[in-house]
């Protein structure tokens, strides 16, 4: 039977005769709020749709009321998006979202920004300076809450830090490292020194918790347009410096030669000193004896004294000259320095090898 065939109204779906009363009028208040609970009892039932919704809400509360923060990060907690805490690496409860809400926020790692800018120096030339910071979350609350955006933040205030630290040189200064004798130009280190404590005092005014852990200068170039010309000048300034270095080497090697050959000479002077006063010593002690041995006997220590000296200049003589009519002994050397074997000269005498080179009598007392 279909479910819309007259009949006792059993298989209305909609139950109209047992809502309408005889005269088929409006249903009564009564059969409305029982038709009511029938409803929500149906819902509570298995499968109905308050299960459902506390399926979700119990889902929802499972899986909102915890969260795990990364190693090197912590957690700032929000409730209502206003701050509430912050939590360390790990497992944490909360209440459920959108109640409360975990940030992570890295503040181990390092980030980095790089940036380029074109600036006038103190001359008013135009440089071009490329940069690089790196910087640390310090705080992540002030991090999050000082300010709209940190990062864009700390690099608005790097640039105005590197135009204020080397818009105070000169371009001479900047690309070749001279300048005015009285005020030395900085070394590029110390300029990065410059920026990165003024880039730090901007940014603990703005308190928005970072950290700058080191600026580099990477590149400080000149325009294009005159590029060419200071090229020339650096390369002039490190020939310069190359010649500088070379000098200062050879004096670090040249002085210590200088200084050992010094105490050389000094002591081959000692030596030399030594040497003389114990020749001189000698000389005096021989002189002595020589005078004692003339007061002994004057003729015969006056006669030795000439015949030694006369032996010291004429001994390397290959002259000789005979004054006693042949009758003396001549030693006659060859052309080798060597002594000839003594041999019979007629009308000169036997000539034979002579010890003091001044000639002896070999016959003597005989006639040729």
């Amino acid at each position: 039977m279909a479910w819309n065939e007259p009949g006792n109204g059993q298989r209305d779906p909609w139950n109209k005769n047992n809502k309408r009363g005889a005269s088929g009028g409006k249903p009564g208040v009564e059969a409305a709020l029982k038709d009511l609970f029938k409803r929500i009892g149906r819902m509570g039932g298995p499968g109905g749709i308050l299960t459902i919704v506390v399926a979700i809400l119990l889902a929802w509360l499972l899986l909102t009321s915890y969260a795990v923060v990364g190693t090197g990060q912590v957690g700032v907690v929000q409730r209502f998006g206003a701050y509430v805490r912050t939590v360390g690496p790990g497992f944490h409860l909360k209440l459920p979202s959108p109640i409360e809400t975990v940030q992570p926020v890295a503040t181990s790692r390092v980030r980095a920004m790089s940036d380029q800018i074109r600036m006038l120096t103190r001359d008013q030339d135009i440089v071009t300076v490329d940069f690089n910071v790196q910087y640390q979350v310090t705080d992540p609350q002030k991090y999050l809450f000082s300010a709209r955006d940190p990062d864009g933040t700390l690099n608005e205030a790097a640039q105005a830090a590197v135009r204020a630290v080397i818009g105070a040189q000169s371009m001479d200064d900047i690309l070749t490292g001279q300048g005015d004798a009285n005020a030395p130009v900085p070394h590029l280190g110390t300029l990065q020194q410059q920026v990165r404590d003024q880039l730090q005092h901007t940014l603990d005014a703005y308190d928005c918790g970072l950290q700058v852990t080191d600026v580099s200068l990477q590149a400080i170039t000149p325009p294009q347009e005159v590029k060419d010309a200071f090229d020339d000048v650096v390369a002039a300034r490190q020939d310069r410096q190359g010649l500088i270095d070379q000098a200062k080497a050879n004096t670090s090697q040249d002085i210590p030669n200088a200084k050992g050959d010094g105490r050389r000479l000094a002591a081959e002077a000692d030596a030399y000193k030594a040497e003389r006063m114990a020749r001189a010593q000698g000389d005096a002690e021989r002189f002595n004896l020589i005078l004692k041995e003339y007061r002994a006997a004057p003729d015969v220590t006056r006669r030795r004294l000439w015949l030694e000296t006369m032996e010291d200049i004429l001994h390397a003589s290959n002259k000789v000259i005979d004054g006693s009519d042949g009758r003396s002994v001549i030693n006659i050397e060859n052309d080798r320095g060597e002594a000839a074997p003594a041999a019979n000269l007629p009308g000169v005498g036997t000539v034979a090898p002579s010890g003091n080179g001044l000639g002896e009598d070999a016959d003597k007392g005989k006639q040729p």
